[in-house]
């Protein structure tokens, strides 16, 4: 009878001891990882130790988490197994959950928006900006030549490549399989109606990029691509006795490209004379590759160019990013005046 009430009288204790050890659980592995109102990211490097992980916790995950991740870590053999990622912390994920995705490297995809870009330096200093490749390595992968060729481009054609749309990707994707993840999406791209456009205008893709690049260059206004891709096209396509090879795309955005000198307002006869495979007032045709990355817009307004009879044009002189087209050379040497008279009235050089 005394053992009984003995019992008894320890039952109820057992019982808030349970409870508190229950409670205990839930608060450090079960309640919210963090207390932000907005998901957080964290970003685990290849290099990266249980330790420089928990520091790199801390900032943005609840104290009573980051001590019940500690507790996993140290009794599951995650430092055996350290997964490189980006993970996404939020108010809505439970302390055990995220650890059980940081574990087997379950880890949160970003969106990526490839950069409408002028030179692939550019472009690979800017992808590493959002992942964890290496620009260097990115660099050297676009001027390996070798590489470039697996794709079915060169060095000079592998940005044709890169559609600049937005995509989900891992944070730590190798320069391969980004490589390959590209290489799908473009030809996803090139859809059969797209293919159909490109084989009308008699253009490969690559010459449709190409040429939509100096239209991007050209003008940012979307509704006038189609008028200044429908004006190259005519030079391209142009056969005369002063032109029996086709009339020089005389594209100023080619000669910014082969100076480098992108930051340029007016393109000097001076500068027409440099030896490079760029410069479309020495050679007919499309240059080698593209000037730049080009916008979707951009390439669309090629598919769907305008014909008309204009093989000049010339930034009109309001400045307001567009154009005025001309089918003769003397009525271009008026547009041309009045846009000269308006940089000189202003004092642009």
């Amino acid at each position: 009878m005394i053992e009984l009430k003995f019992k008894q009288k320890y039952i109820p204790l057992t019982i808030v001891c349970m409870l508190l050890l229950i409670g205990m659980g839930y608060f450090y592995f079960f309640s919210s990882v963090s207390d932000a109102e907005e998901p957080r990211y964290l970003y685990v490097d290849a290099d990266d130790n249980v330790d420089s992980v928990v520091v790199k916790l801390k900032p943005i995950c609840s104290k009573h988490a980051v001590s019940g991740l500690c507790l996993l870590m140290n009794h599951s053999g995650y430092s055996e197994n350290v997964r490189s990622g980006r993970y996404e912390v939020s108010n809505q994920i439970g302390t055990f959950s995220f650890f059980r995705r940081l574990k087997n490297g379950n880890q949160t995809p970003l969106h990526l928006t490839i950069p409408s870009v002028r030179t692939m330096d550019r472009l690979a200093a800017e992808l590493s900006r959002r992942l964890m490749l290496d620009s260097a390595a990115l660099a050297t992968a676009f001027t390996d030549e070798e590489l470039c060729r697996k794709y079915g481009y060169d060095t000079l054609t592998i940005a044709c490549m890169f559609i600049p749309n937005t995509y989900d990707v891992y944070w730590n994707v190798s320069v391969e399989k980004f490589l390959n993840r590209m290489q799908t999406e473009s030809n996803r791209f090139w859809n059969n109606e797209r293919k159909a456009k490109a084989e009308a205008l008699m253009l490969t893709p690559v010459q449709v990029i190409t040429l939509a690049s100096i239209v991007d260059e050209e003008t940012a206004n979307d509704k006038e691509k189609p008028m200044v891709a429908g004006m190259y096209y005519n030079r391209l396509t142009l056969r005369t006795k002063e032109y029996p090879q086709g009339m020089p795309l005389q594209a100023d955005p080619t000669i910014k490209f082969a100076w480098k000198q992108f930051e340029l307002k007016r393109i000097y006869n001076k500068l027409l004379f440099i030896d490079s495979p760029f410069n479309t007032y020495r050679n007919t045709g499309l240059p080698p590759g593209p000037i730049r990355i080009p916008t979707v817009s951009g390439i669309d307004a090629v598919l769907n160019l305008v014909h008309h009879h204009y093989i000049y044009m010339c930034a009109k002189e309001d400045l307001s990013g567009t154009h005025n087209f001309a089918a003769t050379y003397q009525e271009h040497l008026q547009n041309a005046k009045r846009y000269t008279d308006m940089l000189n009235k202003r004092g642009i050089q």
